[in-house]
Order: structure tokens, then C-alpha cells, then sequence
């Protein structure tokens, strides 16, 4: 099934509209804030981390104390000294180390990225209050439109006039306050 004809040069897909491509660079600048603002110790606890989080670390490290196990096995059985003879204290104090370790770089990484994502939230919520602030714009210019059409019977619309006044931010946060006081109350305890 071919694609339909299109008038743009071969290789360009369709253009998005200014708002979307603007929307989409500053996303893209918070991005590439956010990995120039790491440390050159952050990036490479980042890279081991992304490293050995996938499933072939897992299987080289399963295969590195297997190696191990069956190195200091084969020395014990045929009478030589082994490295870390059973019960392998040596194995297990370098993987308590490693997973200490590993432990750390995750909350490193994880630190790093709740930052980022703290970052989103707040674009999603500037973006949020904006758009409320233009739906009620939209709906106090509609029902100024509605009221100046002489076709249109002009009547009283109280949802439309509520919704056409933006939400105070300033309100809105401390209805969300209160809220989150409320939830975090412990419930009455009835006699009994």
C-alpha cells in the first residue's frame, strides 16, 4: 500500500505547528541542562549504573562467581591451597562490598532523576495553569460573543461565568494544603 503524494521535498515530514516545536525545544533544553549539570563522578556512576542494570551484567556476573566457586573447588580437590576455600568469605565480603556499592550509584541515579522529573512536574503544571487560563478566555470571549449576537437569545449562564474567571493559583494551593491536611488526619475513634 503506497503512501499518499505529498508536497513536501522528499526526507521532511510534516512541519508542527510554533507552539508544538517551541514546546518540544524547551523539553529538549531541559533535557540537555540537566546532563550538562552533571559532574564527570555522576556521569560514570550513571553509565555503570545503566550498565549493570541490564540482564547480560547479570549473567557476567553470575559467571564470574561460578568461575570463582569452581576455581577455589578444583584447587581444594586436588590437594593445592585454595584462594577463598568454602564457605568463600572472600567471595562474600566483595559482593556485600559490590552491593553496597551498587546501592549507592542507584540512589546517586535516582536522585538525579527524581531532580529531572521534579523539573517536568513543574513545566506540566506551568503548562496546566496556562491552558486554564486560556479555556477561560475562551469561555469569556464566547459568551461575549453570545451576548452581542442578535440572533442569540441573551440569557444568564452562572457555570459559564464561573468557569470564564481563571482559578487563583494561590487559592488553588491552599484548598490543596488544606486537603492534604485532612488525608493525613488520623480518623475520630468512637467510644466504645
Amino acid at each position: 500500500m503506497s503512501s499518499p503524494p505529498s508536497d513536501l521535498p522528499e526526507g521532511e515530514g510534516p512541519s508542527l505547528p510554533a507552539h508544538i516545536e517551541e514546546t518540544l525545544q524547551a523539553i529538549t533544553r531541559l533535557h540537555i541542562d540537566h546532563r550538562r549539570g552533571a559532574t564527570g563522578l555522576q556521569e560514570t556512576v550513571e553509565r555503570l549504573t545503566r550498565y549493570f542494570s541490564r540482564p547480560r551484567a547479570a549473567g557476567l556476573l553470575a559467571a564470574m562467581v561460578a568461575i570463582w566457586i569452581l576455581t577455589n573447588l578444583a584447587l581444594r580437590f586436588t590437594g593445592r591451597v585454595p584462594l577463598d576455600p568454602p564457605p568463600f568469605s572472600f567471595l562474600q565480603g566483595a559482593a556485600t562490598v559490590g552491593a553496597l556499592f551498587m546501592a549507592v550509584f542507584i540512589l546517586i541515579t535516582q536522585r538525579r532523576e527524581d531532580q529531572l522529573s521534579e523539573l517536568r512536574e513543574q513545566l506540566t503544571l506551568e503548562l496546566a495553569m496556562l491552558s486554564e487560563q486560556k479555556a477561560a478566555k475562551i469561555i469569556e470571549l464566547l459568551e461575549e460573543l453570545r451576548r452581542d449576537l442578535p440572533n442569540v437569545r441573551d440569557r444568564a449562564d452562572h457555570q459559564a461565568d464561573v468557569l470564564s474567571r481563571p482559578a487563583d493559583p494561590e487559592a488553588v494551593f491552599e484548598a490543596l494544603k488544606e486537603t492534604q491536611q485532612e488525608a493525613h488526619e488520623p480518623a475520630p475513634t468512637e467510644p466504645t
